[in-house]
Order: structure tokens, then sequence, then C-alpha cells
């Protein structure tokens, strides 16, 4: 039985979670929580994954009932990600994989979203749509890589809603995607808000320009409320997603499509807990490229913020 400890960090949230043999042990994590209206900048997100770290991986090796000794493989999130969180991260698997005498492996935070889903859904071969707040890929398995095969030509779907939640002023407690998809519930009029595909490719920066300057005036006004546009902005936005995924089904002649990422935590998708970043996928993506034979070299173990789904050779499917 292989034993994999899995440390994610590349966003505001920090995760520890231990896999043996597609079972989960362990799963703690910590998120970095802002006031309403601010966004989370990279130095401070860093500041609470250090100050954290050591009580998360503790509480996950109490939870699995599991030692150093027990462990087999000490597996990191390499990126795509923000830099001083994922360096904070990276650090310290580095140090515990030379206390422990443990091979190291560095993760694409993607392929450990994939693998996480696939393991939890059983899904045999789907398209996978990835929606996250730094990511938003329509991704399809073929001939040892994922590609990808649309994408946002702009910033991601989840950074979209989050800064539209810092406009109106929405809490970020215990996420701005959630509170916007509560809000939206009670929306009953829909505002018509600018809709852009480009081939395979998304474009959110328009959209979100036009609702930040049109908000303010929409409700001072009382054209309508603060949930018709939350209302609005998620089914724009969704309808977009849909459209690319349906034309990347098509093509691959798929019939399973596999939601992952933060904004897959939204009504309209894999189990929740899982779908949020957490250390367990990170745990499963290393667990296959252990058992399928590769470590990272220390002098490798490095970290880059932009590390494409399509730059890993998937050693680990046929």
């Amino acid at each position: 039985m292989t034993v994999v400890i899995g440390f994610e960090g590349s966003a505001n949230k920090i995760g520890i979670g231990i896999i043996r043999d597609g079972e989960v042990l362990s799963n703690p994590r910590r998120t970095y929580i802002t006031p309403p209206g601010q966004g989370f900048l990279p130095s401070d997100t860093a500041r609470h994954h250090r100050a954290v770290i050591l009580t998360v991986l503790k509480e996950a090796l109490e939870q699995a009932g599991l030692k150093p000794a027990d462990i087999d493989c000490v597996a990191y999130t390499k990126g795509p990600g923000m830099g001083a969180p994922l360096v904070t991260v990276a650090l310290v698997a580095r140090t515990v994989s030379q206390l422990w005498g443990k091979p190291l492996l560095g993760v694409n935070h993607c392929i450990g979203h994939i693998e996480m889903g696939r393991l939890i859904t059983k899904a045999n071969n789907p398209t996978v749509l990835y929606v996250s707040g730094g990511n938003t890929q329509v991704i399809a398995y073929s001939e040892r890589r994922y590609r990808i095969f649309g994408e946002t030509i702009d910033i991601a779907v989840g950074n979209c809603l989050d800064r539209f939640a810092r406009v109106i002023k929405i809490s970020n407690d215990p996420s701005p995607g959630y509170n916007i998809e509560q809000m939206a519930k009670k929306g009953s009029q829909y505002v018509e808000l600018p809709y852009t595909v480009k081939g395979m490719d998304v474009s959110f920066s328009g959209i979100l320009s036009y609702i930040e300057d049109a908000a303010h005036k929409m409700l001072s006004s009382g054209q309508c409320t603060s949930e018709d546009l939350c209302f609005s902005l998620q089914e724009t936005l969704f309808s977009m997603l849909v459209e690319i995924t349906e034309r990347a089904m098509a093509h691959c002649g798929s019939q399973e499509v596999l939601i992952v990422g933060g904004v897959g935590c939204n009504k309209y998708a894999e189990a929740f807990k899982f779908c949020i970043d957490n250390g367990a996928m990170i745990a499963q993506a290393g667990w296959e490229m252990f058992r399928s034979g590769q470590v990272t070299e220390l002098e490798d173990s490095w970290i880059t913020q932009r590390y494409r789904t399509d730059e890993v050779e998937v050693t680990w499917r046929d």
C-alpha cells in the first residue's frame, strides 16, 4: 500500500491531505479571509500560510493516525498559483521530505483537481471543465497529455466573480462565489450582459468592466437589485462555459463532464470539499505520479506561477 501526503497552498487556502491507495485518510485546511471589498495579497496570504501550516500538518497526521515513517512520498503544489504562497508551501514540503527521508514530487495544481475528480466520481475519460479563481480551461486527455481545448484569454471566471463581489461589497466569508450564488437564488430579473465566446475560448474582462461600470448606476436608480445582478452575471458566465464544454464534448465524442476547481462548488456541479483547493488532491495526483515512477530531485523542486496543464507528461494513464 502506498501512502502519499500532499501540500497545497497556491492561493488563499492551505491544505494538507493524506491518501492511501485511493482512500482519503485526512484532509484538513485553513482559509485566509479578507474583509468585504478586498482581495488577498500574495505577501499577506503567504504570512497566513506560514502561521498555520505546521498546525495543519500535525492535524493531517493525527487524523490519519499515521507517523512520518508511514509516509512513502511527499507531494506539493509546484504551480500554477501565487508566487509567495507557493514558495511557502514548497519550502515546508522540501524540509519535511529531507527530515523524513522521503522522495519529493512537484504536482501541477490543475492535474491535482482532475485526478481527485476522477477518483471521487469514478469518471472514466471525461471532458474536464476547470474553473477557479485563477484558471478557466476545457480539457480532455489524449496521448499522455491533458490537452487544453479552450480557455480564458484574459481573467479566470472565479476572478471575475470575486472582483464583482468587491464592487458591491459582498462578504468573502466563506467565499465571494458562494455568497454570489446565494444572492443569485433570490434574483428575478435578468440584466443583459456582454456574452463573449471566441471559438473555443472565452473572455471575461469585458463583462467585468461593463458590470463594474453599470452596477452602482443601476442599483442607485432602482433598475435592479444586487440579487438581480448576481443572478445575471452567474447565468451569463456559466452559459459561456457550457457552450465551449459542449463543443469540446462533441469533438471528443465524450459522454461525461467533470467540473473541477473552486467555482465547481456552485450548485450547478463534484463533491464540495474536493472542488475547493485541498491537500488530498495533491496527494492523489502525487500517488498516481509516484506509482508510475516519477520523483522530483531536490535541485528541481522549484515553483512556477505559470505551469501549464498540458506541460505535464501523464505517465500513469494509457
